[in-house]
């Protein structure tokens, strides 16, 4: 979605044009390596998946996330610890006097990591791809205001003009989302509809260019990611030193979280790349931050929950009907003890919850959005309204010809949190009379059989782009790619559904930040009614860093620690 959900900063302002930033990024903490830390030198990161390409705007996985924020620059970014935004490839900015045209003014002496310089002209072809219909980017469905597409202007080489199509209250952060792509790499591919098959891995990697403060120099698969300090980055640090502070970040490619756990704890590995520590492996790590080998960061509530989503597509391939029926679905979710997952699978670092956004995101959350409280007894009263009763005697619940209730859930592999609690709600679901078959499959088999409709329900995890709901659409507009339940829709399948939409565009453009919050009450309480995901807990967030790692500033955003990963150094 992206994938997450920013506390609100008004960068709309209206009255003339308004000179914003014109200065470096300032990240709010000390950013030169003082006598204990050095500039160079190698530090190691964990990830749990790897890129099946390298070009975010096909790439929709965490880890093509993660190889774009290394490799890639945007004209702004967000300060994900200050939740602020700052200069980036645009040095400086202005905007109109509606609110809805930005000019740019472009760092100039940039070049991407092959030498060739940067200019207006790769912005444009950004915008290009961002929008082609042959290129069909997720990116570019989430960089819309009110459906339509931003529009791309240059006036010379170092000045690009961004003009929104209607009010939008979270203006720039808009664009931290889009990555700047070189035109000089990518430009025959695009104009050959094949852009799409282009930066796959297999890729002669030298063929691959960014403005980020990292190259990719090494994939070899299903073992590490390499990265070098791209040595034409352009940033540098309060005392004139040029970033990335580090010479070489890998990242091993670790799918087993167990292997990973005691990595970590041996000193292979210095941080988790996009996941933070199991619930079950505190305790060890406890000692090992006592004994002086790791920190531990308590870092809060998480704000990407898992969820339990039901295939709602009006092509869905499933044999369970009743799945299409709001009373089961909040059947299900009475049915299940959160408190039960917080205590046994989650050892207590958990909240429950009843929505997609936590208490960690605390401009948008609300607590008085409606909740559905563990009550078996609700459960089997909203059963028997839609005709599913034990009509033999067997503890299970049949429907009207006599079929046995049941119904499947696909979970991740390997993935212990997820498929610990897919076997509690497997558990409670059978105390209300309903069978669950729970099929643990790797990452790119669920993805696959989402694709293709053939699933009854998805117990998986998200990673929103952004904390503000606006600027995730494609998680909750009816046409967003990430409307798990029913991706993709031409128009609404449902009224509830077109009702949220016209409500999510109305919260966009909301002048005020309190209607912005009340907005999203109204859809939340839409969606609970519905209930087209059930959401359970959100766990605590805690990462574990090796003693070697300098200038960390962990967020609740994934990913934790590598967000900002020009700024990482080297314990001496």
């Amino acid at each position: 979605m992206a994938r997450r959900l920013t506390i609100l900063v008004a960068l709309l302002l209206t009255g003339g044009l308004l000179a914003l930033a014109a200065v470096l990024w300032r990240p709010g903490v000390r950013t030169t390596p003082p006598a204990t830390q050095v500039a160079g030198g190698t530090l190691v990161a964990s990830l749990r998946s790897e890129p099946t390409g390298y070009n975010r705007y096909v790439e929709i996985t965490a880890a093509g996330e993660l190889v774009s924020l290394l490799t890639d620059g945007r004209l702004v970014r967000v300060d994900r610890a200050a939740d602020t935004v700052e200069p980036a490839l645009a040095e400086t900015w202005s905007q109109s006097d509606d609110g809805l045209t930005y000019t740019f003014a472009l760092r100039q002496g940039v070049r991407f990591s092959d030498g060739v310089p940067f200019t207006s002209d790769d912005v444009l072809f950004s915008a290009r791809v961002l929008y082609d219909p042959a290129v069909n980017s997720p990116v570019g469905a989430a960089t819309r205001v009110a459906g339509a597409p931003l529009r791309f202007e240059a006036d010379g080489p170092h000045t690009v003009k961004v003009t929104l199509p209607s009010r939008f209250e979270p203006g720039l952060r808009l664009l931290e989302n889009v990555p700047i792509l070189p035109k000089h790499r990518l430009e025959a591919a695009l104009n050959q509809g094949r852009l799409r098959d282009a930066w796959k891995v297999g890729t002669p990697l030298a063929e691959i260019a960014g403005l980020g403060p990292f190259t990719l120099v090494e994939h070899t698969a299903g073992q590490r990611l390499v990265f070098r300090r791209n040595e034409h980055y352009w940033r540098r640090d309060a005392e004139d030193v040029r970033l990335p502070y580090l010479d070489t970040l890998i990242v091993a490619i670790i799918p087993d979280q167990n292997t990973e756990a005691l990595r970590l704890e041996a000193g292979e590995i210095d941080l988790m790349a996009n996941a933070d520590i199991r619930p079950e492996d505190y305790a060890s790590f406890k000692r090992a931050a006592d004994a002086g080998r790791l920190r531990l960061i308590d870092v809060g509530v998480g704000l990407d929950p898992n969820l339990l989503w039901f295939n709602l597509s009006p092509k869905a391939r499933t044999s369970a009907p009743w799945l299409q029926q709001a009373a089961f679905r909040r059947a299900v979710s009475h049915a299940v003890n959160r408190q039960t997952l917080v205590d046994t699978v989650y050892l207590g670092a958990a909240v429950p919850i009843f929505g997609p956004i936590t208490p960690g995101n605390a401009t948008w959350y609300s607590p008085s959005v409606p909740t559905q409280p563990y009550d078996p007894a609700r459960a089997r009263e909203l059963l028997a309204s839609i005709g599913l009763v034990d009509r033999n005697g067997d503890r299970i619940v049949d429907d009207e010809h006599g079929r046995a209730v049941r119904f499947s859930i696909l979970t991740q592999r390997g993935h212990t949190l997820r498929e610990r609690t897919a076997a509690v709600i497997q558990d409670h679901l059978r105390q209300v009379g309903v069978q669950v078959d729970v099929a643990a499959v790797d990452p790119l088999g669920i993805r696959q059989r989402w694709v293709d409709g053939d699933y009854d329900s998805i117990y998986f995890g998200v990673q929103a782009s952004a904390t503000d709901p606006a600027l995730n659409p494609d998680f909750w507009l009816s046409s967003g790619p990430f409307h798990f339940w029913n991706p993709n829709q031409a128009s609404p399948s449902t009224a509830w559904e077109a009702e949220i939409d016209e409500l999510m565009r109305r919260q966009a453009a909301a002048p005020t930040l309190a209607e912005r919050q009340q907005i999203m009450v109204d859809v939340q309480r839409i969606l609970a009614e519905h209930m087209p995901a059930v959401y359970f807990v959100a766990p605590r967030v805690t990462v574990a860093v090796s003693r070697r790692v300098a200038n960390v500033r962990p967020v609740l955003q994934i990913p934790h620690l590598l967000w900002s990963a020009e700024t990482l150094a080297v314990v001496r």
